[in-house]
């Protein structure tokens, strides 16, 4: 069984597609699920799929969830897998996290569910923030409302086969803002005659700074990263009218994002109204930090211990996100890390490859949280 998994992970591998564009990926996983006969598959936002397997009887409605989408980076590799598709690879590992899942569709066709439901979800768009957003406002999801939902990760510089767990925040909460300042371009020669946005560029990003600096304000990590500014043209005959700037916002606890995104806008609004520009401000690629459940990380402990793999209990949230938090919003959920190597890669690395002989510790601890639930309908 593991070899066939292994072998679709390397086709999955070879042929990978961008955020939204994941169509022969879904067929893909399709033509190897649809073959265990789930109850019902729904399609979900534009490329997405979740497989539904009933029980016999009423229960919990569990739901197990991977990522179907690529990275716009080109691979370095000599794999005999590599990527067939220039600039596109999986090196975040998401075509690892879909084989494990195919491995537990196998594993649940031959032992059925006796309570309640399973669903194994393949969610596009991870990378780009609205995958989760768009899979959870699709009107077809009404139909699933999971009552736990399990997601897991790889994590390089983690020993192999070894389980990350934190209760409450996993991983942080982030968001792309951008300020657009509209003054009035003049010449040069007469700066006096315009209204230039470069004293404000100085005057945001200095008390940003200072925003990050003030501890007393959040409950934890708090972060801004000025990441791209643009001032006018390129041009020595003419005083600037317009600039952006973009920042990225990021904090383990979701409240700290509120406190953080008020106050930058308050300094933002402020300088810019003193400065006589008008200001415009908008964001882009928004992820909620996903927080655990208790219930659902006791579930994936005990079946870390079951399975005698260690556990790592980390204390503090990881600085990346994941749009699992949407999920996290709403339902029980739990997120945990799945040690990829001590001398892997780091995710999103060109020369990133999942590694194949972690793929059956995950089937492994997803299928013991499975049989938990909806094998001893444990409530």
């Amino acid at each position: 069984m593991i070899t066939e998994i292994i072998e679709l992970r390397h086709k999955l591998h070879q042929n990978p597609e961008v955020s939204n564009n994941e169509f022969k990926t879904s067929k893909r996983i399709a033509d190897f699920i649809n073959p265990l006969a789930p109850s019902k598959v729904i399609p979900l936002s534009k490329t997405g799929l979740a497989f539904v397997f009933n029980g016999q009887n009423p229960g919990k409605t569990t739901m197990f969830r991977s990522e179907l989408d690529a990275l716009p980076i080109a691979e370095k590799s000599a794999l005999p897998y590599a990527s067939i598709h220039k600039n596109v690879a999986h090196v975040c590992g998401h075509d690892g996290h879909m084989a494990i899942l195919a491995g537990l569709a196998q594993k649940i066709a031959k032992n059925p569910p006796k309570y309640g439901k399973v669903v194994l979800l393949y969610q596009p768009a991870e990378e780009v923030e609205q995958g989760a957003k768009d899979v959870m406002e699709d009107p077809r999801f009404k139909e699933i409302e999971p009552d736990g939902i399990f997601a897991l990760h790889n994590i390089p510089g983690i020993k192999k086969h070894s389980i990350v767990l934190k209760g409450g925040s996993f991983s942080a909460a982030s968001k792309g803002m951008t300020i657009q300042l509209f003054g009035k371009t003049a010449h040069a020669a007469e700066p006096e005659n315009g209204i230039s946005p470069a004293s404000a560029i100085s005057k945001i990003i200095n008390q940003l700074h200072q925003l990050k600096e003030n501890k007393s304000l959040f409950k934890d990590l708090a972060l801004l990263t000025i990441i791209h500014i643009q001032l006018g043209e390129i041009s020595f005959g003419t005083t600037p009218g317009y600039a952006e700037i973009r920042v990225t916002l990021r904090s383990f606890e979701n409240e700290d994002m509120e406190v953080l995104t008020l106050q930058a806008e308050k300094i933002i609004n402020e300088i810019s109204k003193a400065e006589n520009l008008e200001c415009k401000i908008s964001y882009s690629e928004e992820f909620p930090a996903s927080v655990n459940n208790d219930a659902c990380v006791s579930y994936v402990k005990q079946a870390a211990k079951e399975n005698n793999l260690v556990i790592e209990n980390i204390n503090k949230p990881f600085k990346w996100s994941e749009d699992f938090g949407y999920y996290a919003q709403k339902y029980n959920s739990c997120l945990f890390g799945l040690g990829s190597g001590i001398t892997q890669p780091p995710l999103h690395n060109p020369d990133f490859n999942f590694p194949d002989e972690i793929i059956e510790t995950g089937i492994k601890t997803f299928y013991n949280i499975y049989q938990k639930i909806n094998l001893n309908n444990d409530r």
